[in-house]
């Protein structure tokens, strides 16, 4: 396995930075939008993002937030806003406190209790939007939206001319439309699919698919909460997602392997789409 911790991948105009092994460490972010999906041990690579969005509390996803509080305070840098399951809040406050009373100093940090169909704004254009997924603890997925004004259809066919005059009448034109771009899950069970109609229908839906063969069944992966592979298949027709990411894939597996599954595993028709996250 490669040292080196952290891969690109880019789709489109998204860029995502990061690493996911089950167990070991998931942190994938988005430099562009200053933004992190979990944390895994707090990475450099982590250290100038400004939101964290923490899908749940295992340590492999999320026990790098104390490091990247004290980094972000060693740096002087804005304080980092880490938004995370409620039942989180408390016990990470908790340990916070303990951190400094260890390193001898405050810490500056803000941690924000969401639910599902929680909105947090990200810039003019983009915001993030909360669903439930289904683990052994409290958890959830996250969607980038863009939102974008655009002419209404009724109105398409007109003259600018006739627009620019409907405006002056006080005529509003224009609609806000909004399209999910990227979902994220951590670790969750494939209910997480139905879980909200946005999902299935997200641009790139990054999603954890743990195990790849029968090495470990379907029924072992639920009973721990996460996803088999031969769960996503079936579902592959009503994915609306132009890639599907697979993150999360046990250490048993190495890069060849995973790709070999899927190729043998994926119907021809959706294998393109379907992709493993390079960074291990």
């Amino acid at each position: 396995m490669s040292l080196r911790v952290g891969e690109v991948w880019q789709y489109g105009d998204f860029k995502f930075f990061g690493t996911s092994l089950a167990g070991v460490r998931t942190a994938i972010s988005m430099p562009e939008f200053s933004l992190s999906f979990d944390v895994a041990q707090g990475f450099p690579y982590l250290f100038n993002m400004t939101k964290f969005f923490i899908s749940h509390g295992h340590l492999d996803h999320a026990a790098g937030i104390p490091y990247i509080i004290s980094q972000k305070m060693m740096t002087s840098q804005k304080a980092g806003e880490f938004y995370m399951p409620h039942s989180l809040v408390h016990p990470l406050t908790e340990i916070m406190g303990l951190w400094s009373k260890i390193e001898g100093f405050p810490y500056n940090f803000k941690f924000v209790g969401i639910k599902a169909d929680d909105e947090i704004q990200i810039n003019n254009h983009h915001y993030m939007k909360v669903f439930p997924t289904t683990h052994r603890i409290e958890s959830f997925g996250y969607t980038l939206f863009e939102s974008k004004k655009k002419l209404k259809r009724e109105y398409l066919n007109l003259h600018k001319d006739q627009i620019v005059e409907m405006r002056k009448k006080g005529v509003d034109v224009n609609e806000v439309v909004h399209t999910p771009m990227v979902s994220f899950t951590g670790d969750t069970q494939i209910e997480f699919l139905e879980s909200r109609p946005w999902v299935k229908k997200s641009k790139i839906l990054i999603m954890e698919t743990t195990y790849l063969d029968s090495q470990r069944s379907v029924a072992r992966a639920r009973e721990w909460g996460h996803t088999h592979l031969d769960e996503l298949i079936p579902h592959l027709d009503s994915i609306e997602s132009e890639r599907i990411v697979l993150i999360h894939a046990s250490s048993r597996y190495g890069v060849a392997e995973m790709n070999k599954h899927l190729d043998e595993k994926i119907p021809k028709a959706h294998r393109e789409r379907v992709v493993c996250f390079p960074g291990r």
